[in-house]
């Protein structure tokens, strides 16, 4: 494509202004005439029996306008909420999740009643007034005893708690055969909290004459929860109106979904004749909101001694929650990456989705992806250490070098050049000179430690032939692109921004293609009334890639009946006009031209060609042929204290690859958000569970660490270029890629350090407390690392 200025310029972000100075508008900002508020009455046990719910003081409480359970629900919405194939088409069991408990209640959380009232928080006191009677049931919450035959179940009167298992690829002996050294781990992916800045939160109001609704919620899939929502209310989609927004402060995958609020407070609002308003509190957000990860991988690894990686072994075992995510069997995609960057002989892959008494666990930031790099980028440094090679050298050793290169699962990773984005890291990092620090400190007991992650992402989903199985319709992406007749552009696209800054770099695409002025271009996204007639939402590093595109083939058909009209404004033949920077130039006459503005104009008039109509938009799906394939090399440079625990990051270094970049400074936006969502994995978060009770124990901020800009050292980022050549636009995707990256790189570095005291493995969070208690084990074996120092 032709590039111009406005394509890899670093423009600020014009969304900022607004944002930061306080004009931003979300849906708590929002009020309707005659609106009441809904406050959620949720099941403070994991598992129970309702034996009776009893609405009588809460019915009576000030303000209060209804009480509404299960009986009043199930005859409004069909069914439940709905659970994609994903990577698992065939599930063992799906129990059905309607909105609102009716006889038992499986998680904490769960919704038993609603309170409508005339002020949110004279809804939330009379929520206090219900009274339900539990009899409690046992927990399931431990994966293991989850899975043993015989056990209790996480829902009565279920065969098992195995929603799915799945074997992608059969272990093969014989690939073993040819190993000469073997090694084995566990490896955990905690629980983990999405926390968006802004929670979940939604006005819906019913007009009971004209029989539609409209529904704001804070989605980043506002067409789709038009079509479950509406489609489970009864309603055609024509009726329905969804706006996610007006702004929405963030979703990390986790408002990927339709969720039981949505339903309830459609049809609460029909039920009560008022416009309905929830906002989700924090607290009802880590219990509400669906979980990400909650992941247990088995790898069992065979390389040559030479650094020849031969066979993998990989399984997983995913903690469901109590009911099936909308899209949770997407993470099992990290059983079809678990081979990363590698060239394997052979890799055995097994999914085993295990139900239990916890919220639902669904896509979070990378969804699959940062399991599958964790345990790769892990294995590789297990073998590099069991075989004395320096990890390095394994990394090059096997990387895969020619392009487009099929993996073990038949996945074609599009472009790539990883050893350069390795080479660049290590040059940035200053390996060698690390090394040798690394060795002098330990001579003074101190312990340095370097990790490295080499990743890929597959994203840019779309490919109808990949994702219509998967999804039930195809992931493509649609935009429709409008020049009104004074030349102003609106383009209406269909992923949604919830940070991404699709204000900005669309315009910058559509500047560029249109070659008309950046400030003349609005972007409009999020409301269903507006634009195509799909939107398929943002997601998956997609929007680029596939709604970018879009964006730029509805732009191409403008310019092309612009091209016609400007032939026949101009006298000129078609084929004689040249269209450049914004304006149609009848070859060899400079003289004779006009601006898009101009044509714009025209095509509002009369006299237009034979057959053309008046007007100058289009629309456009565009569906690409294949998914795309980011990679990169992080480098992470730790110290750990072997008295206290601690951690202290010394260095970060990413140098990330996804193709060309249309606005660097929010590209590297991107890396830094998810980095530090990696680094909080791998060293702060982690949901807990009582095992027993099934509590939740880290159910509020002070709880739950989420890490502050005083934890995160300053990173040093640089990229390189491969354009992916499945678009024209030779762009991947980055959204997730510092997620992907960063966890490995944070605990292959602890490892490293640790590895004098024999410390092959540490489990995430690497908080003091557990690295502490596992170097004091360690010291006893390992002589106090005194080996090291010798």
């Amino acid at each position: 494509m032709a590039v111009t200025t406005m394509i890899g310029a670093k423009i600020h972000r014009r969304e900022d202004p607004r944002l930061v100075s306080g004009h931003g508008r979300f849906v708590d900002d929002m009020t309707r005439p005659g609106m009441v508020h809904m406050a959620v009455v949720r099941s403070p046990l994991a598992h129970a029996k309702i034996r009776s719910i009893d609405p009588s003081d809460a019915s009576k409480a000030p303000g209060v306008h209804a009480v509404y359970t299960y009986a009043d629900f199930k005859d409004h919405i069909a069914g439940g909420l709905p659970v994609s194939a994903s990577f698992v088409a065939e599930k063992k069991q799906v129990p059905n999740q309607f909105p609102i408990a009716h006889d038992e209640v499986v998680y904490q959380g769960e919704p038993v009643a609603v309170v409508i009232a005339g002020e949110r928080y004279q809804a939330a006191d009379a929520a206090l007034l219900v009274q339900v009677d539990y009899d409690p049931l046992p927990a399931v919450m431990n994966l293991d005893k989850a899975m043993r035959p015989g056990g209790p179940t996480a829902h009565s009167g279920a065969p098992d708690n195995i929603g799915w298992e799945l074997t992608y690829s059969p272990d093969s002996p014989e690939a073993f055969q040819e190993a000469e050294v073997v090694v084995r781990e566990r490896i955990l992916q905690q629980r983990l909290f999405p926390i968006a800045m802004e929670g979940r939160g939604l006005v819906a109001e019913y007009d009971g004459y004209d029989k539609r609704l409209t529904l704001w919620t804070s989605s980043q899939v506002p067409h789709f929860i038009r079509l479950f929502v509406g489609t489970a209310c009864g309603l055609a989609e024509s009726q329905v109106r969804v706006i996610a927004g007006p702004d929405v402060g963030g979703a990390f995958g986790s408002k990927i979904r339709p969720y039981p609020e949505e339903y309830l407070a459609c049809i609460a609002s029909k039920l009560a004749a008022r416009p309905v308003k929830w906002t989700e509190g924090r607290s009802e957000n880590l219990v509400a909101t669906t979980h990400g990860r909650g992941q247990i991988f088995d790898i069992e690894v065979g390389a040559k001694k030479d650094g020849t990686l031969v066979a993998l072994k990989v399984t997983q075992f995913l903690d469901i929650g109590a009911y099936q995510g909308v899209f949770g069997a997407f993470q099992a995609v990290a059983c079809l990456l678990s081979g990363g960057a590698y060239r394997w002989k052979h890799i055995a892959a097994r999914t085993v989705g295990v139900l239990t008494n916890k919220t639902s666990t669904d896509p979070y930031r990378g969804a699959g992806r940062p399991e599958a790099t964790h345990l790769v980028e892990r294995a590789v440094d297990l073998v590099a250490r069991e075989i004395g090679m320096d990890p390095v050298d394994v990394r090059r050793k096997n990387f895969a070098t020619e392009f487009p290169f099929t993996n073990n699962f038949g996945l074609t990773y599009d472009s790539g050049n990883y050893a350069k984005a390795l080479d660049k890291a290590l040059d940035l990092a200053g390996y060698q000179d690390l090394r040798r620090e690394q060795e002098a400190l330990r001579r003074q007991g101190r312990y340095l430690g370097i990790g490295l992650s080499t990743w890929i992402e597959i994203c840019g989903l779309g490919p109808s032939a990949a994702t219509a199985p998967a999804a039930g319709v195809a992931l493509v992406e649609s935009s429709q692109v409008r020049i009104h007749p004074t030349g102003g552009v609106s383009v209406y696209v269909g992923t949604h921004s919830h940070g991404q800054s699709h204000d900005t770099t669309f315009a910058q695409l559509v500047a560029d293609t249109l070659g008309v002025p950046y400030d003349s271009i609005e972007i409009r996204h999020g409301d269903t009334a507006e634009g195509p007639a799909f939107g398929y939402g943002t997601y998956g590093s997609r929007s680029l890639a596939v709604g970018g595109m879009s964006v730029r083939k509805s732009c191409l058909k403008v310019i092309d009946k612009a091209k016609k009209l400007a032939a026949h404004v101009l006298e000129a033949a078609e084929d004689d006009i040249v269209f450049e920077q914004g304006r149609f130039t009848v070859k060899g006459s400079p003289e004779n031209s006009k601006s898009i503005g101009e044509i714009a104009f025209a095509s509002y008039g009369a006299g237009l060609p034979e057959g053309m109509e008046q007007g100058l938009e289009a629309v456009s799906y565009f569906d690409p042929p294949n998914f795309t394939w980011p990679f990169g090399a992080h480098v992470c440079v730790v110290e750990v204290d072997p008295e206290t625990g601690a951690v202290d990051m010394r260095k970060y270094i990413a140098v990330d690859d996804c193709g060309n970049v249309i606005n660097p400074m929010i590209v590297d936006g991107q890396i830094v958000g998810g980095i530090v969502q990696g680094i909080a994995q791998a060293l702060y978060e982690e949901v807990v569970y009582d095992d027993e009770s099934g509590q939740l124990k880290t159910g509020t901020l002070l709880d739950y660490l989420v890490p502050t800009a005083n934890e995160i050292p300053a990173m040093v980022l640089d990229k390189t270029l491969t354009p992916s050549p499945t678009n024209e636009l030779g762009v991947k995707g980055i959204g997730e890629a510092g997620t992907i990256a960063a966890s490995a790189a944070v605990i292959n570095a602890i490892c490293d350090a640790l590895s004098p005291f024999g410390i092959k493995h540490v489990d995430m969070p690497a908080s003091p407390d557990r690295l502490w208690k596992q170097i004091q084990l360690a010291k006893r074996a390992s002589g106090d690392g005194k080996e090291a120092r010798q």
